[in-house]
């Protein structure tokens, strides 16, 4: 209850007129280069990503208000920080009081041998202390493209980790031997589930939750149940409700065509794929994704949140006994490509702008 005083006691400090009727929008913190993720901390304190590899916070000053600390988090490893490789995202153990523990995960290597790797570290309050690596995508993959790196906890502690097809030889999606197309799942010390649907499959790589997957960075979990978004090419953007074993398709099943127009498979749909709960054609870029159920917003309860880079926009996905309904476009007037989107335990929404001069939004009903 302390957290929660302290959070909404630091969130009250934020003014800023309004942008819409119903709603306002509050710049939190700004001047930061891309950021990535979000993730809160007891007392009102924000961990925030930059795509180029700093990890900054946001904590409240001595006047009760927002601010950024100038410098980054000591700790850090090296980040390969090229193309779409990066920072990627920052998750907090749910025993943090304990533990103190977060988990990032970012591009590793080189350009051209590359993986996706996830670190668990302490964070004490001013660095990252004993960091080690979890996790690291088998094989290397070459180019920067296409890494997932969200994550999301499920309840009974293990980490889902999302991870692209690379975007070289699409197929790996479809093949167990690889780590490449993707969502994962693994203990925070990384060691493998006994009951991950592939670890008695021989070849196959034991860390596999689900497969046929082709950008996914949009992860989170809803009442046990995870749900995740990926990019599509042109169209054929995907929401997924996600089965342990389950095949999504990519790139043998899509509703979009290559960028240089070329059909990618004559196939929609096929015997043993998944079907997407939605699918957005003209594509949208989904890039992250929350699920909303807090107090401030009481017509928005039960409901996805999904940023969109492409559309400049987030999009509020209801559900219904796991049934998407109609789906409501938001936040359009900021015209800013948004990268994430997360609900605050103080019953914000809380946006990232993706740019180089980025920013931190804090979405409240108005007159709150």
């Amino acid at each position: 209850m302390a957290y929660r005083a302290a959070f909404i006691a630091f969130a009250l400090a934020l003014l800023m007129p309004a942008h819409a009727a119903g709603y306002r929008i509050d710049t939190v913190a700004s001047g930061l280069e891309h950021p990535w993720s979000l993730a809160f901390l007891p007392g009102g304190r924000m961990l925030v990503t930059e795509r180029p590899g700093r990890l900054r916070l946001i904590e409240p000053g001595t006047d009760g208000k927002p601010q950024l600390r100038p410098e980054p988090m000591g700790g850090v490893p090296a980040v390969l920080a090229r193309g779409q490789a990066g920072l990627f995202d920052v998750v907090v153990d749910p025993a943090f009081d304990t533990t103190g523990h977060v988990l990032l995960s970012f591009a590793h290597g080189t350009p051209g041998a590359n993986h996706l790797r996830v670190v668990r570290a302490r964070f004490d309050g001013k660095q990252l202390q004993a960091v080690q690596p979890v996790f690291t995508s088998q094989p290397a993959k070459a180019d920067t493209q296409h890494f997932g790196g969200r994550m999301a906890w499920l309840p009974d502690g293990s980490v889902l980790i999302g991870m692209g097809d690379g975007n070289l030889d699409r197929t790996d999606a479809q093949r167990l031997h690889t780590h490449l197309g993707k969502l994962l799942r693994i203990h925070p010390d990384g060691s493998v589930p006994a009951d991950n649907p592939f670890t008695t499959r021989p070849g196959a790589r034991p860390e596999i939750y689900s497969h046929g997957h082709r950008n996914p960075q949009g992860l989170v979990v809803v009442n046990g149940v995870p749900y995740a978004h990926e990019h599509g090419s042109r169209g054929g953007d995907e929401l997924n409700r996600i089965r342990p074993g389950a095949n999504y398709g990519w790139p043998i099943t899509t509703g979009g065509i290559d960028y240089t127009y070329a059909r990618i498979t004559p196939y929609r749909s096929l015997p043993g794929i998944e079907p997407p709960l939605v699918e957005w054609t003209p594509s949208i870029a989904p890039a992250g994704l929350t699920w909303y159920d807090g107090a401030l917003f009481p017509a928005w309860r039960g409901s996805l949140f999904v940023a969109a880079l492409k559309e400049r926009s987030v999009r509020r996905v209801p559900l219904a006994n796991g049934v998407p309904g109609p789906q409501e476009l938001l936040f359009t007037e900021l015209g800013e490509r948004i990268r994430d989107v997360r609900a605050g335990p103080d019953g914000a929404l809380y946006l990232l702008t993706d740019s180089a001069q980025g920013r931190v939004l804090r979405v409240v009903a108005e007159g709150r």
